[in-house]
């Protein structure tokens, strides 16, 4: 059964009512359409900023969850209804465009494979401040430790099909590159070893609940901003030069972060039920990244120059948004508070 989401503000709540009636009655979802669309322009001509907005951010997260399935309880011919697809282009400009001028693109490598991946290695290579990772290995409690496995269901329950989208919109080398990646997150063939489902294994041994979007309502704007901006570029193909820097960059920075993770699961009593799926992106992902890096990234480049730009704002968007994601929980648990809107309770 899907879990129920609960509105954060006018807009969610009406694009949840408007989702609950018959899309194919002519006369049923009209009013609600209307007044979610009236709704939509009214916020966005606020100025909000759409990193921290609970609302739109809630709002994108189940539009863009009508495409993956298994996020909102809505008759599937809602997915390509034109007032959610225009009211999505009008939310999705906004958010683009905000990202661009926080994440600006300076100087630019060659647009060859060896020097964009140098360029990436360097863009993602660790500052020395505060670490999330190192955090969870050393200092986390066993509610903190759970709080970060909630904040990561966001994302790791539909762990590579943001980045798949970008399979049918690439040729050649990169196209390969990124399915030899894919292949390896679902599992190489084998369904019990998709990523996905491994994860889901972590939170059953950790007493969660393993549905997608069991936790939506417990996470904050930051985490889903995470998770709709990989949508938003894997879903728009004239921002595949974007998620294939995404791509590069957030396997180019998960190889020692998971070996932390993996130890502070241990280091609080847990076995391999628990760390198998950190343990995994150990190795995994320390060959994913010179994929990602030179075939992926480089290669496209290679192929379309023009595309450069968007590869290293790609790369440079998830530093940035993951970063502040990842900087909340740390402050959260740094000053002794829970990190999600509502805490959740954990036996220990």
């Amino acid at each position: 059964m899907t879990p129920r989401i609960t509105p954060r503000g006018p807009v969610s709540e009406a694009l949840l009512e408007a989702l609950q009636t018959d899309p194919s009655d002519p006369s049923g979802p009209s009013a609600q359409l209307d007044r979610f669309s009236r709704l939509t322009a009214e916020a966005l001509e606020a100025g909000p900023d759409l990193l921290t907005d609970e609302d739109l951010q809630l709002t994108l997260f189940v539009l863009y969850g009508l495409h993956y399935g298994d996020t909102v309880d809505a008759d599937d011919e809602w997915e390509w209804n034109p007032e959610l697809l225009r009211a999505r282009r009008t939310i999705e400009r906004v958010y683009e465009r905000q990202l661009r001028q926080r994440v600006p693109v300076g100087d630019l490598p060659e647009p060859n494979a060896d020097a964009v991946a140098a360029y990436l290695f360097d863009l993602t290579s660790e500052d020395g401040g505060p670490s999330l990772s190192r955090f969870l290995a050393k200092k986390a409690t066993e509610e903190q430790a759970v709080e970060f496995v909630i904040h990561r269901s966001i994302y790791t329950r539909k762990e590579a099909d943001p980045h798949s989208w970008a399979i049918p919109r690439l040729t050649g080398r990169p196209k390969a590159a990124l399915v030899e990646v894919q292949a390896d997150e679902y599992g190489g063939g084998r369904p019990e070893r998709i990523h996905a489902e491994i994860f889901a294994q972590t939170m059953r041994e950790l007493g969660l609940d393993d549905r997608y979007g069991a936790y939506v309502d417990k996470v904050p704007a930051i985490t889903l901003a995470s998770f709709t901006m990989m949508s938003m570029f894997g879903l728009n193909r004239s921002l595949r030069g974007a998620i294939t820097g995404h791509l590069a960059a957030f396997e180019m920075t998960s190889s020692i972060p998971n070996r932390f993770y993996g130890n502070g699961f241990r280091r609080l009593g847990h076995g391999e039920d628990v760390t198998w799926y950190y343990d995994e992106h150990v190795e995994a992902d320390a060959v994913h990244e010179q994929i990602a890096g030179r075939d992926l990234a480089g290669g496209l480049a290679e192929q379309h120059p023009d595309l450069l730009p968007d590869i290293v704002f790609g790369a440079a968007a998830c530093l940035y948004v993951d970063g502040l994601a990842g900087q909340h929980m740390l402050e959260s648990f740094e000053a002794g508070r829970s990190s999600l809107r509502r805490p959740v309770a954990v036996a220990v």
